[in-house]
């Protein structure tokens, strides 16, 4: 167990970043909605405070009382065991409290946590604070897919941020030279070790059966999903599940195009896409971002390939993966999946063909927090490995991250993978 001295060092370091992430922002960008699932960059600031004041102050600070009253719902995302959330399609609408007001909010909440972790605090809130801080790391991530999806829908394109782009380089659409790596058939463990910190969705650890598999050693290129557009992919449905093929014909709100990914931007703008960074030219050997399962799964198909399932994921990136140089993460300041990093953690969150479903003899945590993940345990499919956009200590081997099959504002690609 993780003492209150590390822990309020932790605490500290994790909530200045959820800050510094929102530093580039304008005062009227923190309340942009643009779709339901693309939540205010200032709710999130909120949210995170919530958490802690909800699961942490109010049951372990004698005395405590909350900062605001109708905060309690305002700011609680989808917890019904303690209370009544805004409805979520309708965090945009809430122009107060103002990013000010939350900024004040975040202040109050965390010098009561302070005060909270001056003393022992016991081993139970200790729990908590730590899958707060985790939660909060996630949210880190979502500041910067929301506010991508947000500021995105701007005609001018503006950036998050202005920084030098780090890889543009041009030219033509080729393959990159990756390896496929096998795997023998036997049984293996998957899941989280308990050591360390890990999601109720990540245990027990158990064993699986794999029959021999290969999974390539880097995740599929913008050049290689290219080609994939040019072959007319988005115009043959053998390539396609139903539901997907049935999204092709939509246009949703926001989106010029269903037949190329999120953010590469079409008619006389080809070959160039829009990043945190704003728009700048295509790279054709970084790896393709912003897929839908569907669009995933169809390319694998095209490719004579399928996706990994999450145990053969697991399995081959327990066996791939080192520590210090995996990434890119948050930490590293970049402001897309780069060229180059083959590695199975950071840079990109790759599809796998995994329905997300409960381990054998999952047990969510007791009482509300048994909310966080399993109750999402329903259409939904698992992505695996992280990406640029993650906290380098967010992120193991055994972390099950999950969307809908239609999601693209995420930062998502795919790793191939074939039976043998």
């Amino acid at each position: 167990m993780t003492d209150e001295n590390s822990l309020r060092h932790r605490f500290r370091s994790v909530r200045s970043l959820s800050e510094t992430l929102c530093e580039p922002l304008h005062p009227d960008d923190y309340g942009l909605q643009a779709m339901p699932d693309a939540s205010p960059a200032k709710w999130h600031l909120a949210h995170t405070t919530w958490f802690f004041e909800t699961f942490v102050l109010l049951p372990y600070l004698r005395g405590y009382q909350v900062y605001h009253p109708r905060f309690h719902d305002l700011f609680n995302s989808y917890y019904q065991s303690v209370g009544s959330p805004f409805t979520r399609s309708r965090r945009g609408l809430l122009s107060r409290p103002t990013s000010t007001e939350i900024y004040a909010y975040r202040a109050h909440v965390d010098r009561r946590m302070n005060d909270l972790l001056t003393e022992p605090a016991g081993d139970a809130a200790l729990r908590l604070i730590e899958l707060g801080l985790h939660h909060e790391q996630q949210h880190q991530e979502l500041i910067l897919t929301d506010i991508k999806y947000n500021l995105s829908c701007n005609p001018m394109k503006p950036a998050w941020r202005e920084r030098v782009a780090g890889n543009t380089r041009k030219g033509p659409a080729q393959v990159t030279d990756r390896k496929w790596l096998g795997f023998d058939s036997g049984v293996h463990w998957i899941g989280a070790d308990q050591e360390d910190f890990s999601f109720d969705n990540e245990e027990p650890r158990h064993r699986v059966w794999l029959d021999r598999f290969e999974i390539a050693s880097a995740p599929v290129t913008c050049g290689e999903y290219l080609q994939f557009v040019e072959a007319g992919g988005y115009h043959k449905h053998e390539y396609w599940l139903s539901e997907g093929w049935d999204l092709l014909q939509q246009r949703l709100p926001g989106e010029q195009t269903r037949e190329e990914p999120l953010y590469w931007l079409p008619n006389g703008a080809k070959g160039q896409l829009y990043t945190l960074n704003g728009v700048r030219p295509m790279a054709l050997d970084e790896p393709v971002v912003h897929l839908s399962y569907f669009e995933a799964d169809a390319y694998a198909k095209w490719a004579s390939a399928r996706l990994p399932t999450e145990a053969e994921w697991e399995v081959a990136a327990r066996a791939l993966s080192g520590a210090a140089h995996d990434g890119p993460f948050l930490e590293d300041e970049i402001d897309h999946p780069v060229a180059g990093a083959s590695s199975m953690l950071g840079n990109v969150w790759e599809w796998t063909s995994s329905a997300y479903l409960p381990y054998p003899g999952f047990q969510p945590l007791r009482g509300a927090i048994g909310e966080y993940n399993g109750k999402f345990m329903c259409n939904q499919f698992v992505l695996r490995g992280g990406s640029f956009a993650t906290p380098r200590g967010h992120i193991r081997a055994s972390y099950r991250n999950f969307f809908p099959p239609a999601a693209r504002w995420q930062f998502t690609g795919l790793r191939l993978a074939r039976c043998v």
